[in-house]
């Protein structure tokens, strides 16, 4: 019983790991490329001169 349970956990340890194997990028040809960098993510928060939060429009306001 033992080797039965262990034998399904080292299944499914393998199958979780593939896809992080198969994230790598190709290009149009299929020929594995370097991956992009990831876009910056947006600042959704921004701070006023005098340190309270305002909203990002507003002249002074600053990304936090």
């Amino acid at each position: 019983m033992r080797k039965l349970v262990f034998a399904a956990v080292s299944v499914g340890l393998l199958a979780s790991a593939t896809p992080s194997i198969a994230a790598s990028c190709r290009d149009a040809k299929g020929k594995f490329i370097k991956c992009p960098d990831k876009a910056p993510v947006k600042a959704t928060r921004c701070k006023a001169a005098n340190g309270k939060f305002a909203k990002c429009g507003t002249p002074g306001a600053k990304p936090v």
